[in-house]
């Protein structure tokens, strides 16, 4: 493992293909990023702030409690533990070889760009399908985390009124409020983006130090006893309705990877932070050991906290960790006060997905892989910002609330297939990067170098490999309409789209170039 200095002058293989179209420095006055295109977007986002989005967009701890009740059943507390060790383990992996292709090719295209280089010849199209697999998981995580924010809110309602019966449209009345004030901070306060983002940080960690200190404390103020070290840590409870133990442990990671999977947020802002080729790997250093920190605590403290498991899994709430909180502290007043504590970290979050989601669509545009190309690919020079792409994916995001109003299962259908499309278009670039013998792109600040690279590459290429079907299995059995996962049919549906939508767009699509650490036409701080 190698930390430069500099960026290496001289790089064995790389190939400086010309940029381009317009974007090509002879043809232009304003300088490229490493992407090859202009640079247009402000670099207003320091190491905090990219700090904060990576907290709040990772926001662990939060993303664990919101579906805490279905990873129970895939273990009761000890395997939702465990599982997510195990799922943080191998995400070590998978961040450290995106980080190793972020501080080479330091893009806000992602995987697009470094599947797009990493695959050589084959570039173009490895890069087309991890460019929209990506952006789906994005838009897709943009529902989800919306929807458990609406969930809280309706929860927190229906805590201080037990005769109210709550209705799915009701959770979208918050949904929609929701995506509207998000959209509209990343559309139109884009100044103000780094700020937002450092305060979310804040309450990320803040608010787990209070959650912990609230559950930890509480239980003894109020008289009540702990769970028992087995019910936390021994007693494994199966209802998941596989005779396999081992396969139910498996089929469990997918909470924790829903929780930690998502190394690659801040990479799409490597063209709004300076020196992203050293801020980004740091950036994702500090999300998985501040996630990892707080997910492991935080588990720990509710679990102890717990007196009556089937009430957790019975309760009317839609939010889980309703229930838990009152247990925990026993008045509706204190579970309150935990919920709003999470909610706001949760917002920002939102912002931050959003934010993400607009990036990858806007460099998909730039390089004419999207109808309306010309418009989604736009900066709006008032704003500094992709205003159209973030416009539009906050249009997707309600009509994907829409079809939740309509159809429950059918809005869990897609927001379910967040983790396996990030997990394909992650193999798109790492994959192709280890086949080819891990060369043709440049060094960056943070590299991987002899035998550790390969080992950490193939580490990750085999999780990806079989935890990519693992996770298209059933949740439970036996099977029904209600119970199917139907993240196989969603992925491949939209694969076959991506596919065909290729046949028709190959022609003009010209997609991002490798650009060599050394060109004079880099920007500042570009690299």
């Amino acid at each position: 493992m190698e930390f430069e200095h500099e960026p290496k002058q001289q790089v064995d293989g790389v190939v400086t293909t010309d940029l381009p179209h317009s974007d090509s420095p002879s043809t232009v006055d304003v300088p490229i990023n490493a992407s090859g295109h202009k640079q247009e977007l402000e670099r207003n986002f320091g190491f905090i702030n990219i700090c904060g989005l990576a907290l709040t967009s990772g926001n662990t701890w939060i993303a664990l409690g919101g579906s805490i009740v279905t990873a129970i059943y895939d273990g009761g507390p000890p395997g939702v533990i465990y599982e997510m060790i195990a799922a943080s383990f191998f995400y070590w992996f998978i961040a450290a070889s995106l980080a190793e292709l972020a501080s080479s090719m330091p893009s806000s295209g992602g995987v697009y760009h470094w599947a797009s280089v990493t695959a050589g010849r084959y570039g173009r199209v490895c890069g087309w399908f991890a460019g929209w697999w990506n952006f789906l998981a994005w838009i897709f995580g943009a529902a989800s985390t919306t929807q458990i924010l609406g969930t809280q809110v309706v929860s927190a309602y229906a805590l201080f009124h037990p005769d109210y019966t709550i209705e799915r449209w009701h959770v979208f009345i918050a949904y929609l409020i929701c995506s509207i004030l998000c959209c509209f901070l990343v559309a139109f306060a884009n100044r103000a983006l780094p700020m937002i983002e450092s305060l979310g940080g804040f309450l990320v960690v803040g608010g787990f130090l209070v959650t912990v200190i609230v559950c930890a404390v509480m239980p003894h103020v109020n008289g009540q006893p702990y769970a028992t070290d087995d019910f936390v840590w021994r007693d494994w409870l199966n209802e998941a309705g596989y005779s396999s133990d081992g396969f139910v442990f498996c089929l469990g990671m997918l909470n924790g990877a829903f929780a930690v999977g998502t190394p690659d947020v801040i990479s799409h802002l490597a063209e709004e932070v300076p020196k992203p080729g050293k801020n980004i790997p740091l950036g994702m250093l500090a999300q998985y050991v501040m996630g990892f920190f707080t997910a492991f605590l935080y588990l720990i403290v509710i679990f102890y906290g717990i007196t009556d498991l089937n009430a957790v899994l019975e309760a009317p709430y839609l939010f889980p960790l309703t229930e838990i909180y009152l247990q925990i502290t026993g008045t509706r007043g204190g579970s309150l006060g935990l919920i709003i504590v999470s909610m706001l970290p949760l917002f920002v979050a939102i912002v931050g997905c959003y934010l993400t989601s607009s990036r990858v669509l806007w460099t998909l545009a730039r390089d004419r892989a999207t109808p309306f190309s010309g418009y989604l690919g736009r900066v709006n020079h008032r704003f500094k910002n992709p205003l159209n792409s973030v416009l539009v994916c906050g249009l997707i995001a309600i009509i994907l609330g829409c079809i939740y109003v309509g159809n429950s299962t059918a809005f869990s259908a897609f927001v379910s297939s967040f983790v396996v499309l990030t997990t394909l278009s992650y193999s798109a670039a790492i994959l192709p990067h280890l086949l080819r013998g891990r060369q043709g792109i440049p060094r960056g600040w943070f590299w991987m170098s002899g035998i550790a690279g390969y080992f950490v590459n193939a580490v990750t290429c085999l999780y990806m490999i079989v935890f990519i079907v693992i996770f298209c299995f059933p949740f439970s059995m036996p099977v029904d309409a209600e119970t199917m996962n139907y993240t196989c049919l969603i992925t491949g549906g939209f694969t076959i789209f991506i596919a065909l939508f290729w046949f028709i767009r190959q022609g003009s699509y010209t997609g991002p170039k490798a650009i060599a650490l050394e060109s004079s036409a880099l920007a500042k701080d570009a690299i």
